[in-house]
Protein backbone atom coordinates (compact mmCIF):
# COMPACT_ATOMS: atom_id res chain seq x y z
CA UNK A 1 0.00 0.00 0.00
CA UNK A 2 1.82 3.33 -1.15
CA UNK A 3 0.33 6.80 0.08
CA UNK A 4 2.81 8.98 -2.13
CA UNK A 5 0.87 11.78 -1.44
CA UNK A 6 1.97 12.51 2.01
CA UNK A 7 5.39 12.62 0.31
CA UNK A 8 5.03 14.92 -2.58
CA UNK A 9 4.82 18.36 -0.52
CA UNK A 10 8.54 17.05 1.19
CA UNK A 11 10.28 15.95 -2.14
CA UNK A 12 12.12 18.16 -2.64
CA UNK A 13 13.29 18.82 0.93
CA UNK A 14 14.46 15.57 1.65
CA UNK A 15 15.72 14.62 -1.93
CA UNK A 16 17.81 18.11 -2.48
CA UNK A 17 19.94 18.36 -5.32
CA UNK A 18 23.11 19.21 -3.88
CA UNK A 19 25.93 21.13 -4.88
CA UNK A 20 28.24 18.03 -5.32
CA UNK A 21 25.75 16.09 -6.65
CA UNK A 22 24.78 18.96 -9.41
CA UNK A 23 29.04 19.29 -10.15
CA UNK A 24 28.74 15.59 -10.72
CA UNK A 25 26.61 15.30 -13.17
CA UNK A 26 27.67 18.54 -14.98
CA UNK A 27 31.59 17.01 -15.34
CA UNK A 28 29.85 13.98 -16.46
CA UNK A 29 28.25 15.79 -19.18
CA UNK A 30 31.37 17.60 -20.10
CA UNK A 31 32.80 14.01 -21.70
CA UNK A 32 29.62 14.07 -24.18
CA UNK A 33 29.14 15.38 -27.74
CA UNK A 34 26.44 18.23 -26.92
CA UNK A 35 23.63 17.93 -26.10
CA UNK A 36 24.41 15.00 -23.72
CA UNK A 37 21.53 12.72 -23.36
CA UNK A 38 20.45 11.37 -20.33
CA UNK A 39 17.53 9.08 -19.01
CA UNK A 40 16.33 9.83 -15.00
CA UNK A 41 14.78 6.50 -13.45
CA UNK A 42 12.25 7.23 -10.80
CA UNK A 43 12.62 10.92 -11.75
CA UNK A 44 10.70 11.87 -8.47
CA UNK A 45 9.55 15.76 -8.67
CA UNK A 46 12.01 16.52 -11.65
CA UNK A 47 14.18 18.79 -9.60
CA UNK A 48 17.35 17.27 -11.33
CA UNK A 49 16.64 16.64 -14.73
CA UNK A 50 15.03 20.69 -14.91
CA UNK A 51 18.49 21.89 -13.68
CA UNK A 52 20.69 19.44 -16.48
CA UNK A 53 18.12 20.83 -19.21
CA UNK A 54 18.58 24.36 -18.36
CA UNK A 55 22.49 23.16 -19.14
CA UNK A 56 21.00 22.51 -22.45
CA UNK A 57 20.80 18.74 -21.62
CA UNK A 58 18.14 16.48 -23.20
CA UNK A 59 16.46 15.01 -20.68
CA UNK A 60 14.07 11.93 -20.65
CA UNK A 61 12.39 11.15 -16.85
CA UNK A 62 10.56 8.21 -16.15
CA UNK A 63 8.16 7.98 -12.90
CA UNK A 64 5.70 5.18 -12.21
CA UNK A 65 4.41 7.04 -9.29
CA UNK A 66 1.62 9.29 -10.50
CA UNK A 67 1.46 11.94 -7.90
CA UNK A 68 5.58 12.46 -8.58
CA UNK A 69 5.31 13.09 -11.80
CA UNK A 70 2.01 15.45 -12.11
CA UNK A 71 4.37 17.48 -9.86
CA UNK A 72 7.39 17.09 -12.20
CA UNK A 73 4.86 18.05 -14.98
CA UNK A 74 3.07 21.38 -13.09
CA UNK A 75 7.03 22.63 -11.65
CA UNK A 76 9.00 21.77 -14.42
CA UNK A 77 7.59 21.87 -17.80
CA UNK A 78 9.31 24.51 -19.46
CA UNK A 79 9.11 23.97 -23.73
CA UNK A 80 12.72 26.11 -23.98
CA UNK A 81 13.42 23.41 -22.10
CA UNK A 82 14.47 19.37 -23.89
CA UNK A 83 12.71 17.44 -20.99
CA UNK A 84 10.00 15.39 -21.04
CA UNK A 85 8.14 13.02 -18.38
CA UNK A 86 6.63 9.48 -18.74
CA UNK A 87 4.65 7.40 -16.62
CA UNK A 88 6.76 4.30 -16.70
CA UNK A 89 8.54 1.35 -15.35
CA UNK A 90 11.78 0.22 -15.91
CA UNK A 91 10.20 -3.45 -17.91
CA UNK A 92 8.51 -0.85 -20.43
CA UNK A 93 11.80 1.18 -21.23
CA UNK A 94 13.21 -0.53 -23.64
CA UNK A 95 9.97 -0.91 -25.72
CA UNK A 96 9.50 2.42 -25.77
CA UNK A 97 12.65 4.63 -25.66
CA UNK A 98 15.49 4.40 -28.27
CA UNK A 99 18.06 2.27 -28.15
CA UNK A 100 21.86 2.84 -27.96
CA UNK A 101 20.51 6.40 -27.63
CA UNK A 102 21.60 8.07 -23.71
CA UNK A 103 25.08 8.83 -22.84
CA UNK A 104 23.74 8.99 -19.21
CA UNK A 105 21.35 6.49 -17.16
CA UNK A 106 20.49 7.72 -13.73
CA UNK A 107 18.42 5.84 -10.65
CA UNK A 108 19.39 7.73 -7.69
CA UNK A 109 17.52 8.27 -3.81
CA UNK A 110 17.52 3.66 -4.03
CA UNK A 111 14.92 4.34 -6.07
CA UNK A 112 16.07 0.60 -7.87
CA UNK A 113 15.32 -1.47 -4.96
CA UNK A 114 11.56 -1.35 -6.03
CA UNK A 115 12.71 -3.38 -9.06
CA UNK A 116 11.45 -6.75 -6.48
CA UNK A 117 12.77 -9.58 -8.13
CA UNK A 118 16.30 -10.70 -8.79
CA UNK A 119 15.37 -11.97 -12.32
CA UNK A 120 13.85 -8.52 -12.94
CA UNK A 121 16.46 -6.82 -11.70
CA UNK A 122 19.23 -8.61 -13.91
CA UNK A 123 17.05 -7.65 -17.07
CA UNK A 124 16.98 -3.68 -15.78
CA UNK A 125 21.24 -4.05 -16.27
CA UNK A 126 20.97 -5.57 -19.45
CA UNK A 127 18.20 -3.33 -20.54
CA UNK A 128 20.31 -0.48 -19.34
CA UNK A 129 22.87 -1.31 -21.91
CA UNK A 130 20.94 -1.57 -24.88
CA UNK A 131 19.09 2.06 -24.27
CA UNK A 132 22.60 3.28 -23.60
CA UNK A 133 25.02 5.15 -26.81
CA UNK A 134 28.88 3.80 -26.55
CA UNK A 135 30.67 5.12 -23.69
CA UNK A 136 27.55 5.56 -22.15
CA UNK A 137 27.43 5.42 -18.05
CA UNK A 138 24.71 4.24 -15.68
CA UNK A 139 25.00 6.02 -12.27
CA UNK A 140 22.98 4.10 -9.02
CA UNK A 141 22.45 5.74 -5.82
CA UNK A 142 21.46 3.71 -3.12
CA UNK A 143 21.51 2.36 0.68
CA UNK A 144 24.12 0.44 1.39
CA UNK A 145 22.18 -3.04 2.28
CA UNK A 146 25.44 -4.58 3.17
CA UNK A 147 25.49 -2.84 6.04
CA UNK A 148 22.37 -2.75 6.43
CA UNK A 149 21.18 -6.09 7.24
CA UNK A 150 17.33 -6.94 7.35
CA UNK A 151 17.73 -9.67 10.09
CA UNK A 152 14.49 -9.65 10.60
CA UNK A 153 14.46 -5.62 10.50
CA UNK A 154 16.86 -2.88 10.29
CA UNK A 155 16.47 0.80 10.56
CA UNK A 156 17.12 2.70 7.30
CA UNK A 157 19.26 6.38 7.83
CA UNK A 158 16.53 9.24 8.78
CA UNK A 159 16.01 11.93 6.30
CA UNK A 160 15.04 15.62 7.58
CA UNK A 161 14.50 18.72 7.01
CA UNK A 162 13.80 22.12 8.44
CA UNK A 163 9.50 21.09 8.46
CA UNK A 164 9.89 16.94 8.35
CA UNK A 165 11.65 13.81 9.11
CA UNK A 166 11.05 10.61 6.79
CA UNK A 167 11.35 7.13 8.58
CA UNK A 168 12.13 3.76 6.63
CA UNK A 169 12.49 0.41 7.19
CA UNK A 170 13.03 -3.34 5.59
CA UNK A 171 11.53 -6.55 6.99
CA UNK A 172 13.22 -9.53 5.91
CA UNK A 173 9.49 -11.80 5.74
CA UNK A 174 9.13 -15.26 6.03
CA UNK A 175 9.61 -16.61 2.68
CA UNK A 176 12.80 -14.60 1.86
CA UNK A 177 11.19 -11.44 0.19
CA UNK A 178 12.13 -7.78 1.73
CA UNK A 179 9.18 -5.24 2.82
CA UNK A 180 9.80 -1.60 2.81
CA UNK A 181 7.70 0.91 4.99
CA UNK A 182 8.74 4.45 5.60
CA UNK A 183 6.46 7.19 7.50
CA UNK A 184 6.73 11.23 7.50
CA UNK A 185 6.69 12.41 10.96
CA UNK A 186 6.04 16.37 11.41
CA UNK A 187 4.99 17.75 14.55
CA UNK A 188 4.31 14.36 16.83
CA UNK A 189 2.62 13.21 13.97
CA UNK A 190 2.99 10.22 11.73
CA UNK A 191 1.91 9.66 7.88
CA UNK A 192 2.41 6.43 6.25
CA UNK A 193 3.91 6.90 2.72
CA UNK A 194 5.31 3.12 2.24
CA UNK A 195 3.45 0.22 3.80
CA UNK A 196 4.67 -3.60 2.66
CA UNK A 197 5.99 -2.80 -0.53
CA UNK A 198 8.01 -5.08 -1.86
CA UNK A 199 11.82 -4.36 -2.39
CA UNK A 200 14.93 -5.75 -3.70
CA UNK A 201 17.79 -4.74 -1.17
CA UNK A 202 20.46 -4.66 -4.09
CA UNK A 203 24.24 -5.44 -2.82
CA UNK A 204 27.67 -3.80 -4.23
CA UNK A 205 28.36 -7.36 -4.93
CA UNK A 206 25.47 -7.88 -7.04
CA UNK A 207 25.79 -4.64 -9.01
CA UNK A 208 29.10 -5.76 -10.23
CA UNK A 209 28.22 -9.14 -11.29
CA UNK A 210 24.96 -8.17 -12.74
CA UNK A 211 26.79 -5.68 -14.81
CA UNK A 212 29.70 -8.08 -15.77
CA UNK A 213 26.98 -10.04 -17.20
CA UNK A 214 25.21 -7.61 -19.24
CA UNK A 215 28.39 -6.57 -20.96
CA UNK A 216 29.73 -3.22 -18.96
CA UNK A 217 33.17 -3.51 -18.36
CA UNK A 218 33.96 -1.44 -14.75
CA UNK A 219 31.97 -0.41 -12.00
CA UNK A 220 33.27 2.13 -9.19
CA UNK A 221 31.95 2.95 -5.85
CA UNK A 222 31.90 6.12 -3.72
CA UNK A 223 30.47 7.28 -0.49
CA UNK A 224 28.47 9.83 -2.54
CA UNK A 225 28.80 12.41 -5.11
CA UNK A 226 31.73 13.94 -3.40
CA UNK A 227 33.84 11.35 -4.77
CA UNK A 228 35.16 9.37 -1.51
CA UNK A 229 35.45 6.09 -1.72
CA UNK A 230 32.53 3.38 -0.58
CA UNK A 231 33.56 1.11 2.45
CA UNK A 232 31.96 -0.96 4.55
CA UNK A 233 30.13 1.35 6.90
CA UNK A 234 28.77 3.50 4.38
CA UNK A 235 25.21 4.80 4.43
CA UNK A 236 24.96 4.83 0.86
CA UNK A 237 26.44 3.30 -2.27
CA UNK A 238 26.82 5.20 -5.42
CA UNK A 239 27.79 2.87 -8.63
CA UNK A 240 29.13 4.28 -11.60
CA UNK A 241 29.07 1.35 -14.27
CA UNK A 242 30.69 2.08 -17.72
Amino acid sequence: MESIKNLVEYYDELYPVTLAQQTFYETLIQKYPHPAKMLSIGCGTGVLCHRLAKDAVDVTGLETLRELLESANLKYRDQLMSVRYFQMSTLEMTRFLGKKFYNIISCLNSRVIFISDKTLMRKFFFDCKELLADGGIVVLQLYNFERFKALPKTILPELNSARVSYKSSVSKMSDGTFNYDSFLEKNGKSSPVFEGAKIYPLQKSEIQEFSKEAGFKNVQFFSGFDGLTAFDDSDYLLAVIS
